[in-house]
């Protein structure tokens, strides 16, 4: 099965003189690594195609690159790739409806099909990591900046290689991917886990508030007054939540942080056992059964949320 998606995807590349790389809104670095090193491995391979990355920035994460402006234009005889993404209302930027032709590229568990071309594998750590195996099993060509976005990508996603879906398979493309590009691993770790000392004390405040119900879900709620106080943004409080991967009184942790841009409570949830993404979808989110996310109308929903994430917990232990 596999030859065969990653020859469709080649000969759509090969076939289009435009391509715009879009990915979810609320950007990390996945989805920003998928869909921009894609973009210079296609460049690398087809110099002369025009190529574009689209959506709103995340200036936590500009080291992976400048994305591009959209224009209606871009509609016209294009097309169109989403990284990292299940479902069509969470594409950053653009309607796939209007492209002449789209391919989804994504390791969540499936949503709903959008794309002309779905290539979907819940078992892999992230797109970057499905960008690599392309990569490997194609005629595309990978060059250094390339390798870096992804791989940025997959470190981010499997939290340097901890999540349960890293495999043998993981390991060999990555092994693959720095013998054939030299890439500076120590480097690429300082982009990513470097972090000014405000967000520093920002984490001392989450540790010493976080709350953990009767059957094991650590949860904080962050205000928009707590950011402002610490100069930190909601994207940077909702990454928060890898930190706190060993509590031991914890099977599920959640960081709600209120984003006023967007009028919306973002959580991030995380577990160590207990399915999560189930629930959450109930609540609108979705995910990973360990690693979803969601966006809240307010802090009320976000407790209901709790409550329901303790049933989950009580049933797991229940179970074991």
């Amino acid at each position: 099965m596999y030859h065969r998606i990653y020859s469709r995807i080649y000969k759509r590349i090969k076939k289009y003189d435009t391509i715009v790389i879009a990915r979810h809104v609320g950007a990390d670095p996945d989805a920003l690594g998928s869909s921009l090193g894609l973009k210079e491995i296609i460049l690398n391979t087809f110099p002369k195609k025009k190529v574009y990355v689209v959506g709103h920035p995340a200036s936590k994460f500009k080291y992976l690159g400048v994305l591009d402006k959209f224009t209606e234009d871009l509609y016209h005889n294009s097309l169109l790739i989403v990284t990292d993404t299940p479902d069509k209302k969470r594409i950053d930027g653009v309607d796939v409806s209007k492209f002449e032709c789209s391919i989804k590229i994504d390791h969540h568990p499936f949503i709903e099909k959008y794309s002309d071309i779905e290539w979907i594998d819940d078992t892999k750590t992230s797109a970057s990591e499905m960008i690599l195996e392309l990569l490997k099993n194609t005629k595309l060509k990978v060059n250094k900046n390339a390798a870096e976005k992804l791989y940025i990508g997959l470190i981010a996603d499997s939290n340097r290689f901890l999540f349960h879906y890293t495999t043998p398979k993981t390991f060999e493309l990555v092994s693959w991917l720095i013998k054939r590009t030299k890439i500076d691993i120590t480097k690429l770790y300082n982009l990513l886990y470097l972090r000014p000392i405000k967000e520093l004390k920002f984490q001392g405040y989450v540790e010493s508030h976080l709350e953990v119900t009767e059957h094991g879900v650590a949860f904080i709620h962050i205000t928009n007054e707590i950011l402002h106080q610490y100069g930190v943004d909601p994207a940077a409080a909702g990454n928060m939540v890898n930190n706190f991967n060993y509590i031991e009184e914890a099977l599920v942790w959640v960081v709600f942080s209120e984003d006023l841009g967007n009028n919306n409570i973002r959580g991030s949830i995380r577990s160590r056992g207990p399915i999560i993404n189930e629930v959450v979808a109930t609540f609108g989110g979705g995910g990973h059964i360990y690693a979803s996310g969601v966006r809240l109308k307010n802090f009320e929903e976000a407790n209901t949320l709790v409550d329901a994430l303790d049933q989950v917990c009580e049933n797991y232990k229940m179970e074991q």
